[in-house]
């Protein structure tokens, strides 16, 4: 029946870890999707910062701005957190951000709205208030070979919700995982609360 194979692409979906994940590295992570193929998966993680960096520091160490003119960063920009992605490549920075600003071949279409762009031209733009209305950045990603991501769902490692861009690009990092799960109508005790039953 269509709509039920393995392979369906859970593109531009959350992935919700459950209480009972083994990877510390995801406890408690909200992981959104940004590709999804029978050649595996690849996302990132939108609920855990990096609290040794902030996004002014970045872009100064990326000379996009210097130490002066970093007083000049717009507001959003300035406050903005710098996300821990996932453990992949970790030096490397990604953006997911609102559609009302591409760069052409640079940016990704994803899903409702949602783009991705990993070049240090949207970090330029962002600095002069020419970017997207709403963006996260992210350090690192998360990646799973064929195959691996759907039996990890299958052994209960995750939940998968639709994404919701109010709860992505918030600035509320600590409530994501609650929320994600609110979205679903899980209260994240019940699931606690079946821990360790056979």
């Amino acid at each position: 029946m269509a709509g039920t194979e393995a392979t369906d692409s859970l593109e531009g979906q959350f992935l919700i870890a459950m209480p009972s994940m083994a990877d510390s590295r995801f406890e408690h992570a909200v992981i959104y999707l940004c590709s999804h193929t029978d050649q595996g998966a690849m996302g990132l993680v939108v609920n855990q910062v990096a609290r040794h960096l902030s996004l002014e520091e970045l872009l100064v160490q990326l000379d996009i701005v210097n130490d002066e003119s970093a007083i000049r960063l717009p507001a959003r920009v300035r406050d903005m957190n710098v996300h821990k992605g996932g453990p992949v490549e970790v030096e490397r920075g990604f953006v997911l951000h609102s559609d009302d600003f591409t760069l052409n071949q640079s940016t990704l279409t994803i899903e409702n709205g949602i783009c991705l762009t990993a070049t240090l031209e949207i970090l330029r733009a962002m600095a002069t208030g020419t970017g997207p209305s709403h963006a996260m950045l992210a350090l690192g990603y998360a990646g799973w070979a064929p195959g691996q991501l759907e039996n990890e769902i299958v052994s209960n490692g995750w939940l998968t919700a639709p994404a919701d861009p109010d709860i992505l690009f918030d600035p509320d990092f600590e409530s994501k995982w609650h929320r994600a799960l609110a979205s679903l109508g899980i209260d994240p005790a019940m699931l606690f609360s079946d821990a360790g039953h056979a």
